[in-house]
């Protein structure tokens, strides 16, 4: 067990360190103007966009490294629950994007290493529940794919998706709980059947074969709603059962209150 829990945390960092280094190959020649450019995140640029990447990274790294120092990190996001996030990805964009790219770059390594080195059996805090260290890598490489997907719809860029959204649907399968609780709802008792179609053809699919409750459709899709990218309007997803479709509409793969999600007709 021991000897397969490292293989998926070194599994999930491998894709982690392939998705930042797309991510990076996209922002790494723009001109200095260009990172003022809008995102479909409102309010957000493409600094705010690395920024908040590069802060996160941080607070995973104290997290992984010193938990009762984020102890107090955390108490003071507490008191500001709606803002804290905000502030920080301003605090980290005000800085030039070869400083910053810098501090990402550095912060997003060290986070690596640091999850690699969390004892057998200990759970890193976080905003939300405490997480394993593959399971605090996987919610990084989700950030990452997500921020990195509106840094490429603000650029006209499209990222062709990868077998990485594996760890990215499985995040937002493993989250259906959280995302009842964050909205103030029971989650219900039993376990969906999720069945999704990878990018190469195959499927992708978790809980009981027999589940009356089930959500299939693309796995691509999947991920854009379980991380609010897209309206599940504008998707290719079918719930059959009431629960099921309930859940579609609250899923949230990320920490934190609620999310606002997108508009219709927005992708």
């Amino acid at each position: 067990m021991k000897l397969w829990r490292m293989s998926r945390l070194t599994s999930v960092l491998d894709d982690l360190r392939a998705e930042s280094a797309s991510l990076d190959a996209l922002v790494a020649h723009l001109e200095p103007a260009a990172w003022a450019t809008p995102t479909p995140a409102a309010g957000w640029t493409v600094a705010y966009q690395i920024g908040h990447l590069a802060w996160t990274d941080e607070a995973a790294l104290v997290a992984a490294t010193d938990p009762d120092a984020f102890a107090r990190e955390l108490e003071a996001a507490a008191s500001d629950p709606y803002g804290f996030v905000d502030r920080a990805a301003e605090k980290y964009a005000r800085s030039s994007p070869a400083d910053l790219l810098v501090r990402w770059r550095a912060g997003r390594d060290a986070l690596a290493g640091a999850l690699a080195a969390v004892p057998e059996g200990d759970k890193v805090p976080w905003y939300g529940p405490p997480m394993s260290p593959a399971s605090m890598a996987t919610a990084r490489l989700m950030e990452t794919w997500a921020h990195g997907l509106d840094v490429a719809d603000s650029l006209g860029v499209h990222r062709v998706p990868t077998a990485r959204l594996k760890s990215v649907a499985h995040l937002g399968v493993r989250t259906r709980d959280f995302a009842y609780a964050v909205h103030g709802k029971t989650p219900p008792p039993n376990e969906f059947r999720i069945e999704l179609t990878a990018p190469d053809g195959g499927v992708w699919s978790w809980g009981p074969a027999d589940a009356d409750q089930r959500v299939s459709g693309s796995a691509e899709d999947f991920c854009l709603l379980v991380t609010q990218r897209a309206h599940r309007d504008d998707l290719t997803l079918h719930a059959t059962g009431s629960e099921a479709d309930e859940w579609l509409s609250l899923a949230q793969a990320f920490a934190g209150p609620p999310g606002g999600g997108r508009d219709p007709g927005t992708r």
